[in-house]
C-alpha cells in the first residue's frame, strides 16, 4: 500500500528541515492535536500514540543530506516507511511530501488507509511549526 501527502512549501531552508527531520524529538510538533502519547527512546528511535490506535514505534532508518528522511516501523507486525522528500525551490524554501509505504494484507488496507492518509497529511502541514 503506497500513501502519498500533498506536497506543502515550507518558507525554510532544505537544509533546515533535513537537519530538523533527522531530530526524532521534533516529530512531537508534527503530530496531530489527538496524540495521546509521544517518547524519545534514542537518537533515532521514538514512540508515539493517537488516541483509539496502537502506539506505533519509528526508527530513523537513512538520510539523504537536505532532499530525503526514511522512517521505518520498528516492530516487524506492521512493515511501513515514512519517506520525506525534501525539494529545494529557493535558499529560504523549500518543498515536501511524505510517502508512506506498507506492506500490508488487503483487509489491513482497507481499514488503515482513511487514518493513515489523514495521519500524513497533517505530518506534511505542521511542518511549518519546525
Amino acid at each position: 500500500m503506497n500513501l502519498e501527502s500533498p506536497k506543502v512549501i515550507v518558507e525554510k531552508s532544505s537544509a533546515y528541515l533535513y537537519n530538523a527531520l533527522s531530530d526524532v524529538k521534533n516529530y512531537e510538533k508534527l503530530m496531530p492535536e489527538n496524540i495521546a502519547k509521544f517518547e524519545v527512546l534514542g537518537d533515532d528511535i521514538f514512540n508515539f500514540g493517537l488516541a483509539g490506535m496502537p502506539e506505533i514505534k519509528l526508527r530513523l532508518k537513512e538520510g539523504t543530506p537536505n532532499s530525503k528522511i526514511v522512517l521505518v516501523a520498528a516492530s516487524d507486525k506492521l512493515p511501513f516507511s515514512l519517506i520525506a522528500s525534501i525539494n529545494e525551490i529557493t535558499p529560504s524554501s523549500c518543498e515536501v511530501k511524505l510517502d508512506f509505504e506498507g506492506d500490508f494484507n488487503p483487509m489491513m488496507a482497507m481499514m488503515i488507509k482513511g487514518p493513515i492518509t489523514k495521519f500524513i497529511e497533517t505530518l506534511v502541514s505542521n511542518m511549518h511549526k519546525l
